[in-house]
């Protein structure tokens, strides 16, 4: 139970923010709520693939490691418009964001400051051409699920919450050591 002292002074607080105009308080809310940058992340599964299955990877600047078709959100844009077109962009894999569903869990929040917006969906891979520019995106493979290539650690994280790949079954996920 809340103290009655804490509860009138919360009462209070909210009776004089409420009379404030409404521009002012959203000022207010946006000063005081933490500010997050929104991407928007898509497992492209292999339609077509037998056993236990095979994702679409790119290979991207410095190349060091894989990682899924992903990047920030236009201010305004809604999440599965945005995976959309990150898909179309370093991939070429047009596809409506009719055909991307949510993922389970669909927001992953990063302690850094950012959360991810996953989509899936599933091409056939026999029929879908892969495009890339060679500035953004070096290559991008199909890759059976159970023997990826080395990820980045975003994306090995990120891919441990739908327990798939090298940190699968770990939850949550480690976070990289950065001590030197």
């Amino acid at each position: 139970m809340i103290p009655r002292s804490r509860a009138t002074g919360r009462a209070l607080f909210y009776q004089a923010f409420y009379r404030l105009p409404l521009p002012v308080r959203r000022r207010l809310v946006r000063l005081a709520v933490p500010k997050y940058i929104v991407g928007a992340v898509t497992l492209v599964r292999d339609a077509e693939a037998t056993g236990a299955g095979r994702l679409l990877l790119l290979r991207q600047p410095p190349g060091k490691g894989w990682s899924l078709p992903a990047g920030l959100l236009d201010r305004g844009e809604a999440p599965v418009v945005g995976a959309a077109r990150e898909l179309f962009e370093e991939s070429g894999i047009r596809l409506p964001p009719s055909r991307l569903r949510p993922a389970v869990p669909n927001a992953i929040v990063h302690a850094k400051g950012w959360v991810d917006m996953v989509f899936e969906a599933e091409v056939p891979a026999s029929d879908t051409e892969l495009a890339v520019d060679g500035a953004e995106v070096f290559e991008a493979a199909w890759h059976p699920l159970d023997d990826l290539p080395k990820l980045t650690w975003p994306t090995a994280r990120l891919l441990a919450y739908y327990d798939i790949g090298p940190l699968a079954g770990q939850f949550p996920p480690p976070v990289p050591d950065t001590t030197p």
